[in-house]
């Protein structure tokens, strides 16, 4: 069998493809399945089944359009209670795709219904799908479920059921077996990941923390503690996935388009503007929130999903006509697709612009400035770069309006330059009394 690995960058997202004998495997796709078309077009294969491991918390799966535009069959744990056209696939169940088997093991821990996809041809060669139960290096997060899905569980049960299910489910598969999990380093589904895009299950064992000789009672601790914040539509994703969710090509077909405006009436929305900290500085419609989208690197789809509420509506500012296809599958990638009231380009420098620290000047007086670090707990857990600094995460910005003083000029600050532009325009969106700065990539020189 030959094995596809796909990788969404900006969310550390891991999807396959599986060919044997002309036949193949999707597992864990991502909201646009074109490139598994285009795959499979190459290697003359027929498209005959989609495996999901669980509901996904941090993106779109395509698996319903796939299933409709090919005729493959679904594959997912009978615990999902899935809303869409789907063979239950648990332990004991298996499958024959081309020359190879496929069979099921239900891995609880990650969320309740969690499945790995165990693969294995004629030559007796073992490939583990373990979705966002094993990763590279760490276990899946346990405690995503406590307010989402159809199976609500608390994040201490969900911990104790990992414990079981790295200990004993795993215990017959060969050491040579290669895990190709769903996430890397980057994603939210874990805190410690490694960057290495697949293992081996002995090394696994030898090296990830998960499987070595420690208690319950100690794996529960160590899983719970440190986890990454939970972005707003994570459990707004896991409930789209349940159902399935709609073609990706259509979904914004009918967004109106305002190009090249030289004034924009607000109707007390919501605006995101997606184009570079630059341009957004220059001439930026008032009271848009900035969260940069430029390459690959920048976590368009995160932050948003953090920022902005699941069903909150907002129009969408863009550089240029040509980003309108990117930026708008990236926003579906995360559901967000239908919450977009327009899309927005500019024309002449006809709106705000953002005023520019003295950067001089805050080396010299710091204390003549309230300062906002809007780094992850964790990450100010590390150490603070200023003494009197004020931490509020950004996802927590727009709710924390009260806890910021307004009697000095503002600087706020992250841990590189990327989120501070969203977090500056954020507070600039609810503060208007004092001046509010960026300190952007010049944080550098504090650290």
């Amino acid at each position: 069998m030959d094995i596809i690995q796909f990788q969404d960058k900006p969310l550390a997202h891991y999807s396959y493809a599986i060919i044997s004998n002309h036949e193949m495997a999707i597992v864990d796709p991502s909201r646009d399945p074109k490139p598994y078309y285009e795959l499979a077009e190459k290697h003359n294969a027929n498209i005959i089944a989609v495996f999901e491991t669980h509901p996904h918390a941090d993106f779109v799966s395509s698996h319903l359009q796939i299933h409709k535009e090919t005729g493959a069959k679904i594959y997912a744990s009978k615990l999902v209670e899935a809303n869409y056209p789907h063979q239950s696939f648990d332990d004991g169940d298996t499958v024959k795709i081309g020359n190879s088997t496929f069979s099921a093991i239900n891995s609880p821990g990650h969320s309740p219904d969690s499945i790995t996809i165990i693969a294995k041809d004629d030559a007796n060669n073992y490939a583990m799908f373990s979705g966002d139960t094993l990763f590279i290096g760490d276990v899946g997060r346990p405690d995503l479920r406590e307010k989402a899905g159809n199976m609500k569980a608390k994040r201490e049960d969900l911990a104790k059921s990992m414990y079981q299910t790295i200990k004993n489910k795993f215990n017959h598969l060969p050491d040579e077996t290669i895990v190709y999990p769903a996430h890397g380093a980057g994603s939210l589904c874990g805190k410690n990941m490694s960057d290495a895009a697949s293992s081996t299950l002995g090394k696994e064992r030898k090296e990830n923390w998960a499987f070595q000789d420690v208690t319950e009672e100690e794996f529960v601790k160590t899983i719970l503690e440190d986890q990454p914040f939970i972005p707003s539509y994570f459990g707004f994703n896991v409930d789209i996935n349940k159902e399935g969710a709609t073609n990706s090509e259509t979904a914004f077909s009918n967004i109106p388009l305002n190009f090249g405006i030289a004034d924009f009436k607000n109707d007390n929305q919501l605006i995101i503007d997606v184009r570079s900290a630059a341009n957004y500085k220059k001439n930026h419609i008032e009271g848009s929130v900035n969260i940069i989208a430029e390459t690959e690197d920048d976590k368009l789809e995160t932050w948003l999903g953090a920022i902005v509420e699941p069903n909150e509506d907002f129009h969408l500012v863009i550089n240029s006509i040509s980003d309108r296809e990117t930026i708008l599958s990236r926003i579906a990638k995360i559901g967000y697709e239908k919450q977009i009231k327009s899309v927005i380009t500019l024309g002449e420098d006809n709106f705000k612009t953002f005023e520019s620290l003295d950067l001089d000047s805050f080396k010299e007086n710091p204390t003549e400035y309230t300062i906002i670090d809007i780094r992850n707990k964790s990450e100010v857990a590390e150490g603070m770069f200023f003494e009197n600094a004020i931490s509020i995460p950004l996802n927590e910005l727009r709710n924390s309006v009260e806890k910021i003083p307004t009697k000095k000029p503002i600087v706020v600050h992250c841990a590189g330059g990327y989120r501070s532009a969203a977090g500056s325009s954020v507070i600039s969106k609810l503060i208007d009394s004092v001046a509010v700065y960026d300190l952007s990539d010049n944080v550098k020189d504090f650290k």
